[in-house]
């Protein structure tokens, strides 16, 4: 159950990944203490609502963090290289947690409010909106490969004709109407004058989050 049901702040959310990864890179070869530091971010994570950006990121995490281990652990024949790694990738992967909890739509209203250059706005709209976009047509066509009995992606003619081709093909046409889309809804780079529909606030979820997360990493490096 969250702390709060409302979510980050979009540019609390980013800062908040720059100081983990930051604090979560310099502090690796602290064994003990960077990997205490991580779970407890993981927990504080989970309380405020990115449960769901913590579960996405945390099999990949184990994933990766495994394979490294392994490569620095045999290359070595020490646990603490490998240790150390695993901080690292654990940094990393939590510090993208906070961005993933926030929308596309969010995050373009917070960085309108502070008068982001709007060339920075757009690349960061479209940016965080192509994982979703590139998911969901991977996902339609690899179902139309199915209807058709396309057969199994391993097999290399297969995996170029009835998916790469398809796929890149709907990707240029995505990108041709999102260009509309965006002209259309009047997204000029130039320095013109706009108006933002709904603000975004900072709450104080976001500051004891912020609070939280100093307060973790000071007692980390004092005790």
């Amino acid at each position: 159950m969250a702390l709060w049901n409302k979510k980050l702040y979009p540019l609390v959310a980013i800062l908040a990944g720059l100081f983990i990864i930051v604090f979560g890179l310099v502090m690796a070869r602290e064994l003990l203490a960077c990997s205490v530091f991580l779970a407890a971010v993981f927990v504080w994570l989970l309380l405020f609502g990115c449960w769901k950006s913590c579960l996405h990121a945390l099999p990949m995490f184990i994933i990766v963090a495994g394979i490294f281990f392994g490569i620095f652990y045999g290359a070595t024949g020490t646990v603490n290289s490998g240790w150390a790694m695993a901080n690292r990738f654990g940094a990393v992967f939590l510090a993208i947690v906070p961005g993933m909890s926030t929308t596309p739509v969010r995050m373009t209203r917070s960085l309108s409010q502070v008068h982001t250059p709007r060339s920075v706005t757009l690349g960061m709209l479209i940016a965080m909106s192509f994982v979703p976009m590139l998911k969901g047509e991977i996902k339609r066509v690899r179902e139309a490969m199915k209807t058709r009995g396309a057969g199994s992606v391993l097999n290399p003619k297969i995996l170029y004709r009835a998916f790469l081709v398809p796929l890149v093909m709907r990707l240029v046409n995505i990108s041709d109407t999102l260009a509309l889309s965006v002209e259309t809804r009047g997204f000029a780079l130039g320095k013109v004058r706009y108006t933002i529909y709904k603000r975004e606030k900072i709450a104080l979820s976001d500051v004891v989050f912020v609070l939280g997360l100093i307060a973790g990493a000071v007692l980390v490096i004092v005790l």
